[in-house]
């Protein structure tokens, strides 16, 4: 299982979802992932056991960003993924867009 798969399976009810570019005709809202590191970081018997995928959660809304946020975040902690960081990035007058960002992390045991 990847941090990808589980959070398009999860996040694909409240918006379109896409991983690093949304390469159709943008809907109202939709939502981007971009993968961001893969460390090891807990070791035992110095094999790595434990792997923690990283990624940014860009959300698009036409409208009231603030609903869409706070589905995908209530979604996101329920399922036992760690929000690291979120913010409000601003509105892209060009595309008339809220652009808000949620980076996400989760632990996946290393298969051997």
């Amino acid at each position: 299982m990847s941090i990808l798969s589980e959070l398009t399976e999860l996040l694909s009810e409240f918006a379109p979802i896409e991983t690093g570019v949304f390469s159709e005709e943008a809907p109202g809202e939709y939502i981007v992932i971009t993968p961001l590191s893969d460390v090891f970081e807990l070791y035992g018997d110095n094999r790595p056991k434990f792997e923690t995928q990283e990624v940014r959660l860009s959300l698009f809304s036409q409208f009231n960003y603030r609903l869409l946020k706070n589905q995908v975040l209530s979604a996101l902690l329920l399922a036992g993924f760690t929000v690291t960081d979120r913010r409000y990035i601003g509105r892209e007058d060009n595309t008339g867009y809220f652009h808000y960002a949620i980076d996400v992390a989760k632990f996946y045991p290393v298969e051997e």
